[in-house]
Order: C-alpha cells, then sequence, then structure tokens
C-alpha cells in the first residue's frame, strides 16, 4: 500500500459523515437492456425516515401554495405559489418520467444562504410538479433557486426523462447584505446560486456520491453549451451543457479563482478534494463503475485517497448494458470483491457484519481513524431507483422501484408515476422515526435488519433467497403489467391508473407482510444464538416429531485466537486428573 499523502489528513470531520450521505446512478438509455433512462437515490441519514411520498396532480386552486421546509431541520422556509396545474408525483418521479435524485457534497460551508427559503428538496418537488422533461426541470431549479434564495449546502442532483440523462451541481453564494436605499431595508445581494448541468451521453452511465463531480465545461460561443440567460435555447438538441452566467465571475469575485475561464472547474473550485471526499465518497463511485468497466482499476489509488491528481470520469461506457437489478445490486455494495471488503476486517466481528456503527472517524494515540463508508448503510430511510420508459404513455412508463431502510436487506417494490395513492405500509403518516408503527414497510425491514445484523453471515442467506424471490417476481410480473395497462390505457386511461394503482398498492402491501412472515422464520429458527435445521423453510424435528433439530455454530478460528491474544490464559480449561 502506498504511504498516504500529506493532503489526506484533511479529513470530513463535520456533517456530511453524519448527516449528507447518498449515493446516486445515472444510466442512459443506450446504456440500459430495456433502453430505459434510470438513475438511483438513497437518502441515508439518522433522522429520516422511510415513506413514498405522493403529490397529486391536477388544477391547484388559486392562492395555494408549496410549503417549503429545511430537510436537514424541518425548518419552515417560504411559501412557493403553485402554477395553475401540476403534474402526479410518486417518490421522485412524475407522470411525465421525469424523476430526480441528490446527494449532498456541502463544498464552501460559507456559501449556506441563511437566509434562503428553499432547499434542494424542495427544489426537487417543485420541478417533478413542474416540469415536463429533465430540461425543464433544471430551468425550474434554477429560476426557483434565483428567485428564492437556496437554504442548502451544496448538491448534487441526478435528473431523468425517457431520452435524456443529466447531472446538475449546485451551491449557494452566501449571504451578502446591502440596504435598500429607498426602502431601508436588508437585503441579500447574493441571493440565489451557481451551477453547471450536463448531460451524460447515450450509452454511457455516471455517478455521484457527496462529492461534486463536474469538472470543466464547454462556455462562451459554443453551440453546445447555454447559460441561464438562454433558457429560450433550452431544448436546442445540441446543447448538452447549461449553466448559470456567473458562475466563474463569481469565484473570482469570491477569490476562489483566478484562471481562465476554459480551465474553469466547478468541482475544485466550489468543492475542493479532501482526502474524506475521495474516501468516503469517490470510493463509492468507483466501486460501481469497476463492477462494469474493465478499465477502473487505474484510478483505485484515486478514489481510496492516496493519490488526488488521477481523477476518475464524470461518465463512462459500461462494458455491457445495465438492467435494473444491476441497479439493485449496486446498491447493496460494501466493497465486496475488493481488499477493502467490509466483511473481511476485524471490525465485521466473528459473523462478518459489513457495517459500521457511527461515528465514522475517531482519534487514537493522537491519530484520526476511519470505518469504510460504502453505498450499503445501516441508516437509509429510504431508496429508489427509476426508470423512464419512451415507448409507453408517462403514468405506466415511468416506475420507482421503492424500497425503505438499509439497501442491502431492502426489497425493491415497483410503483407506476400514475398511482393515485401509496400502499398504506409506505404511505406517509403511518408511523415515524419517532412513533414505531406494527404495519408500516420502514419499522419491519428495520425490526428484521436489526435481528440479521446480530450475526449477519449466518442469516443473510435465507433473507436473499425471499429478497431475491420478490424482486425476481416483480420483474417478470413489470412487462405483463405494462402491456395490460397500455391496452387498457388506449381505451379508457382513467381505468388503467386505477389498475396499476391497485397493483402497485397490493405489491407494496404483500412485500411488507411477506417481510413479517420472514421476521417471524428468522425469529424460531435463530433464537437464543442456535440454528434450527430447515429444510425449505420448513423445520425438522426429532424422530418422535416433538422437538427441532438443533446445531451451535462454531466462532470462526481467528475471533477464537482474538480472545486468547487478548486475555492470555485467562479462559485456559485446566485438566486435574
Amino acid at each position: 500500500m502506498k504511504k498516504l499523502k500529506v493532503f489526506i489528513v484533511l479529513f470530513f470531520l463535520w456533517g456530511i459523515t453524519e448527516g449528507f450521505s447518498c449515493t446516486s446512478y445515472l444510466v442512459t438509455p443506450g446504456a440500459s437492456v430495456d433502453g430505459s433512462s434510470m438513475i438511483s437515490y438513497a437518502a441515508d441519514s439518522h433522522i429520516r425516515y422511510g415513506e413514498l411520498y405522493h403529490f397529486p396532480g391536477g388544477p391547484r386552486p388559486e392562492g395555494s401554495y408549496f410549503q417549503a421546509y429545511y430537510r436537514g431541520s424541518h425548518k419552515p422556509l417560504g411559501k412557493i405559489p403553485y402554477p395553475e396545474t401540476t403534474y402526479n408525483v410518486v417518490g421522485y418521479i412524475n407522470e411525465k418520467q421525469v424523476a430526480i435524485g441528490e446527494s449532498t457534497f456541502v463544498g464552501r460551508r460559507e456559501l449556506f444562504d441563511t437566509l434562503g427559503l428553499i432547499d434542494y428538496t424542495g427544489l426537487m418537488q417543485n420541478a417533478l410538479l413542474r416540469a415536463p422533461t429533465a430540461r425543464d426541470a433544471i430551468k425550474v431549479i434554477a429560476e426557483l433557486a434565483d428567485e428564492y434564495g437556496y437554504y442548502s449546502y451544496g448538491e448534487s442532483f441526478s435528473i431523468a426523462d425517457p431520452y435524456e440523462v443529466w447531472i446538475m451541481e449546485i451551491i449557494g453564494k452566501g449571504v451578502n447584505l446591502k440596504k435598500n436605499s429607498e426602502t431601508g431595508e436588508y437585503y441579500n445581494a447574493n441571493k440565489g446560486a451557481v451551477w453547471v448541468a450536463k448531460r451524460i451521453p447515450d450509452g454511457y452511465i455516471s455517478a455521484h456520491a457527496n462529492h461534486a463531480r463536474i469538472t470543466t465545461f464547454p462556455q462562451g460561443r459554443s453551440r453546445e453549451s447555454i447559460t441561464n440567460k438562454e433558457f429560450d435555447k433550452l431544448h436546442d438538441p445540441r446543447v448538452r451543457v447549461i449553466y448559470s452566467h456567473d458562475v466563474v465571475d463569481f469565484a473570482r469575485e469570491q477569490g476562489y479563482y483566478e484562471g481562465r475561464d476554459r480551465d474553469f472547474s466547478f468541482s475544485d473550485v466550489y468543492a475542493p478534494l479532501t482526502f474524506g471526499a475521495l474516501r468516503f465518497c469517490e470510493a463509492r463511485v468507483w466501486s460501481a463503475f469497476r463492477q462494469v468497466n474493465s478499465e477502473m482499476e487505474q484510478y483505485k489509488d484515486y478514489a481510496f485517497g492516496y493519490e488526488k491528481d488521477n481523477r476518475m470520469p464524470l461518465y463512462i461506457k459500461p462494458d455491457r448494458k445495465l438492467s435494473v437489478k444491476d441497479l439493485f445490486d449496486f446498491k447493496r455494495d460494501y466493497l465486496q470483491g475488493t481488499e477493502y471488503d467490509m466483511t473481511k476486517d476485524v471490525g465485521a466481528g466473528p459473523w462478518g457484519k459489513p457495517y459500521r456503527w457511527r461515528p465514522l472517524t475517531w482519534e487514537i494515540d493522537g491519530k484520526t481513524y476511519f470505518h469504510e463508508r460504502t453505498t450499503a448503510t445501516q441508516q437509509t430511510g429510504f431508496s429508489f431507483i427509476t426508470q423512464s420508459r419512451r415507448n409507453y404513455p408517462g403514468p405506466i412508463g415511468g416506475i420507482i422501484w421503492f424500497g425503505v431502510d438499509d439497501t442491502n436487506l431492502t426489497v425493491y417494490v415497483p410503483m407506476y408515476a400514475g398511482i393515485t395513492k401509496a400502499p398504506e405500509s409506505y404511505a406517509e403518516g403511518n408511523g415515524n422515526i419517532l412513533e414505531y408503527s406494527d404495519d408500516a414497510a420502514f419499522w419491519v425491514f428495520n425490526k428484521l435488519a436489526h435481528f440479521v445484523y446480530l450475526r449477519y453471515s449466518l442469516k443473510i442467506d435465507d433473507v436473499r433467497k425471499v429478497q431475491n424471490e420478490l424482486e425476481s417476481r416483480f420483474v417478470k410480473m413489470v412487462p405483463a403489467i405494462d402491456a395490460t395497462a397500455k391496452k387498457i390505457y388506449k381505451e379508457n386511461p382513467g381505468l388503467a391508473i386505477e389498475f396499476l394503482t391497485d397493483f402497485s398498492v397490493n405489491m407494496g402491501n404483500y412485500t411488507v407482510e411477506r417481510w413479517e412472515d420472514l421476521f417471524r422464520f428468522l425469529m424460531v429458527k435463530y433464537i437464543d444464538g442456535n440454528i434450527k435445521k430447515d429444510i425449505d423453510g420448513e423445520f425438522v424435528t426429532n424422530e418422535y416429531g416433538k422437538y427441532p433439530i438443533v446445531k451451535h455454530p462454531d466462532y470462526p478460528e481467528w475471533w477464537l485466537r482474538l480472545i486468547i491474544e487478548k486475555t492470555g490464559d485467562k479462559f485456559l480449561y485446566l485438566d486435574f486428573e
């Protein structure tokens, strides 16, 4: 292993390690097996509750508004007037198949606009309510941030529609109070945000995980780029870059940058690299990329913080086309197959647990150490993979595969973009992070996960069996549901939406019931550290049909040797014969 360079002593010892941790993947239509655009998201937070949001579409009453809150604390922000009509939104996809995900990169902390009236979640939700395309979503985000002020740290957005996938990175401008000479009132002269959006070329994939990844981009007279002052050219197919007109000038004003426009790198200027940005963030991107591109080994030292100059590309061409199942697997990544596999070091304990409780970093003898931060993590509230499919009407073509809790131990259930309600078990108001609910998906999945954490390596195969059973079933059912809904839609769109709603609601509630059954099975099988023998889920009894066949699994030898190393002869069995 190479010696750590001096720069890696700059750890993420602040909020990003604890509260802003999301991993997002982006797949263009030409890189997917079925021609769909796909993005993913994970709401990784120690305070976030997993539930499926639903905003009904249609006309909005005059004077109605969207109440914005800061997602980090639920602080009330601004009241954003609704347009005359909005789109139906399920989770983070709308009936036009526009989907949005995010990951927070913080960046220069002084640029958080504490006077802003809308945060990143408010921007996402309003874009979904208003935007018929990914490009329109970029415009909505940019204009609302300018009008109301951006109350957030730096953010990376994944934005998709059936034809395109974009990554947009945005950061506020901080607070610069000025006095209005006429009214005498103070205002923020820096209200708004600076940002860049890049279209991912068709046939390629991208990812982001809590660090800004857009570097240089074409500016000026290039036909392939426009600024926010040229939104009249927004839908010109030649445009593949959109950026705020002052993204470079503002950096110069703040003393962040002195070079030429063409050398300006958004990420390097507004979110300079640290060791934490690499090891905790870029390593997650690398771990997904390496699974589908044989050339990624050259970036391993960069991703794990041993060198910062050999930067990974923003997007790559995969060696094969990806399915929604591939993104399920990406979400369950804990660096397996690498020397950093979290089940392989002593921190995994005797039962190979791929999790480390927080805090992420700690200090011993004046030196700072850390645990790995991987895609699969215990504190996920909810996660999803969306599909936007151009060969279907919007309410049918858009699917959000939704799961709650730990991505490694969840089940992704298909929810169509046109449905009119969420399953009861996933719906808002069924429990919360401080209120347990027996039939809430979040609590049922958490209950099982925490039981599995106790002896992970012994129980995970039982979980994988049911997880694969459910997800494989859904993947096989979706084409038949698509075809039926499409046929009904031609004659009666409303009836087709009822059909899709019934399917999504039933599959969601069924999944939670099946997971509750699995929990009961695991409790019986593994109670008190024993393992009861079973065949295909049926327990085996002794010859009298009364008692179970029980075995006591051995601790691994390395663990027993570690006990001896730490305790000497304290537990040595003495022979008095």
